[in-house]
């Protein structure tokens, strides 16, 4: 289980501060896809990464698993099954998807166990085993290649920051198959998703509401979508994506 206590965050700059996230309070049982939407610097991104420990809360505290990981580095975090997945994956010159899926599995992973995790995120292995992660690859490309890293890490916990975002609409119809593919999962890994996208929502077991830094709206999928349907921050499409081309989200 994931819980936030009272967890805040205050960004510092030299003239001002700014709270960001004030006094929330979570509890995110094992094996739940969790979907956290709300209106645009509402602090959700934000959650994503205290919760992946990219950055530090200014108060309050993070418990997984029953431990206290607040002070605990991302890279600590990441040993203890905590997975992150950025808006915008990080590109690797020099590094080949092979070689990635072999760091990310921290085993001596075979080729074919390493074609598996592509195929299962809808990738033809043969045609990305050796290829760079690098401005080759399309967004949609690297949303599916680090999704499989996930796979392959076999995390108890994913953290997801808007992974709709800048992928056209063929790469978003198969990430929304991947999430219901982890989301009935044997591994009953806990799933968070930060995103406004409809369909997504359409799948999640739990949804968050997130405003102005603090949880507004909190239960089920049932409960909360008619709610929120036709606000700003659940979207029926992927915005300004047409077949074949990327988003500009």
């Amino acid at each position: 289980m994931l819980e936030l206590r009272n967890i805040r965050f205050k960004a510092e700059d030299d003239d001002s501060s700014k709270e960001i996230i004030r006094d929330i309070n979570l509890e995110i049982p094992d094996g739940k896809f969790v979907v956290i939407t709300g209106p645009n610097g509402g602090g959700k991104s934000t959650l994503a990464k205290l919760i992946a420990g990219i950055e530090k809360p200014t108060g309050g505290s993070i418990i997984f698993d029953s431990e206290d990981i607040t002070d605990k580095s991302i890279t600590e975090r990441a040993r203890m099954g905590i997975g992150f997945a950025f808006q915008q994956p990080v590109r690797f010159k020099g590094i080949t998807v092979f070689d990635l899926l072999k760091i990310a599995s921290g085993t001596k992973l075979s080729v074919s166990q390493a074609c598996d995790y592509l195929s299962e995120v809808g990738l033809c292995a043969r045609d990305y085993i050796n290829r760079e992660v690098n401005a080759s690859l399309s967004g949609g490309e690297l949303k599916r290649i680090e999704i499989a890293t996930i796979l392959a890490r076999n995390v108890k916990l994913a953290v997801f920051d808007e992974p709709e975002a800048g992928i056209d609409l063929w790469s978003f119809n198969n990430l929304i198959r991947i999430f219901e593919n982890m989301r009935g999962s044997k591994e009953k890994r806990t799933v968070i998703v930060i995103s406004h996208q409809e369909r997504i929502l359409n799948i999640a077991d739990e949804i968050i509401v997130l405003a102005d830094g603090e949880v507004t709206e909190q239960g089920s999928r049932d409960a909360i979508l008619p709610k929120i349907i036709g606000s700003g921050y659940a979207k029926n499409a992927c915005p300004k994506i047409e077949k074949g081309g990327e988003a500009n989200a």
